[in-house]
């Protein structure tokens, strides 16, 4: 895995304080920044998955050659010649390589680079991971190394890899043996990453219809992490939604509800409604069993809905402020999620996202 460089959620959020044009090296390495910025700031406007995959795919292409290879092809025009490489990234290369800010970097940071919240900014300081996102091994956009890297340029503590559970064909949901696979890979990426930081195994598993978990037992038990989500029949009559979910809350391998009502209230997927169930039981069980219930921060879902997250509270419940990131922008989504948690009045002693890695892992692994 390369190291880390500054792609963060502000204009002067590098690891060493420096702004972004300040960390931009004329060579393979600053071109591959520039890229990777510029990736970062439209993935988490939402911007269009297409155009993100370009710069990806730029920064991959020109980051495999030398510093000389690149200097050369420059200098000789022939860029264009590689896959993936077109006029945009060729600029933005020429642009590096001459000791010079990109104009169309400096016009995203002008329009991009600020917060995305408002308030709760000192809540979002305390989050010290997230437990919640998705690599290209399932329906996300980037590899597992490129989310990790960002992850650490954020400054997490930990991040918890969760894709899709096997059911979930249409976002290519893994099997058994493509999820022991996946924990050779988080294994090796660990041996590797920064010190004080570490990626944590998990899956976002499917809650079938009759509550059960849509992974093999014995390997839910070998992840740090279990989300476990409703994906299917959204409209299931209301007792037996409840029951199905009570059912997965009070699995001993379930330590996570995410987006408890599968609502969506905005965004490209248009409008969807939330499911019905008897909200007091699902958390009352939720709270009998220490299971956190996920404040999603995409702002296409914003579940649960302010009045569940406020029920939730006065029942005691545990919560956790989690991205539900597709793509390595998405990460600084927890923003988000914090400010819906500040403004309902939410402790952070009660947000396990807050808690050092260690003491999440005992509480993820007390059942």
């Amino acid at each position: 895995m390369p190291k880390p460089a500054a792609t963060g959620p502000q204009r002067h959020g590098s690891a060493s304080g420096e702004p972004i044009a300040d960390t931009l090296t004329r060579d393979a390495a600053g071109v591959v920044l520039a890229l990777r910025r510029i990736s970062f700031l439209l993935e988490r406007a939402l911007e269009s998955s297409y155009r993100i995959k370009a710069f990806r795919g730029a920064a991959a292409t020109l980051g495999a050659l030398g510093d000389e290879e690149l200097a050369a092809r420059a200098s000789a025009g022939t860029l264009q010649d590689l896959p993936g490489i077109g006029k945009g990234s060729e600029a933005i290369a020429q642009a590096v390589l001459r000791g010079e800010e990109p104009d169309y970097l400096v016009q995203l940071e002008e329009r991009e680079s600020a917060p995305l919240a408002r308030d709760g900014l000192d809540l979002a300081a305390l989050q010290r991971g997230d437990l919640h996102s998705h690599s290209d091994w399932s329906d996300g956009g980037s590899p597992i190394d490129e989310m990790v890297m960002t992850a650490v340029e954020l400054g997490r503590e930990y991040q918890v890899l969760t894709d899709h559970s096997p059911r979930l064909k249409v976002a290519n949901g893994l099997s058994p043996e493509r999820l022991r696979t996946q924990l050779q890979v988080v294994a090796g990426v660990n041996r590797i990453v920064p010190d004080g930081f570490r990626l944590l195994s998990g899956i976002e598993v499917d809650i079938l219809d009759d509550g059960s978990l849509d992974q093999e037992p014995d390997l839910l038990e070998e992840l740090d992490v279990v989300v476990a989500s409703v994906h299917s029949k959204l409209k299931m009559e209301s007792a037996a939604m409840t029951r199905r979910m009570v059912a997965a809350v009070g699995n001993p391998r379930t330590n996570v509800l995410g987006h408890c009502t599968g609502r969506l209230v905005t965004g490209g997927r248009g409008r969807r409604p939330q499911s019905t169930f008897d909200a007091r039981a699902v958390f009352e069980a939720c709270a009998a069993h220490e299971v956190a219930i996920e404040i999603n921060s995409r702002p296409e879902r914003q579940d649960p809905p302010d009045d569940l997250v406020t029920l939730a509270l006065e029942l005691g419940c545990l919560f956790a402020i989690d991205t539900d990131a597709h793509a390595p922008g998405q990460l600084d989504f927890q923003q988000l999620g914090a400010e819906r948690a500040w403004h309902l009045g939410v402790p952070a002693e009660r947000i396990v996202t807050t808690w050092p890695r260690e003491r999440l892992l005992e509480w993820a692994a007390r059942r």
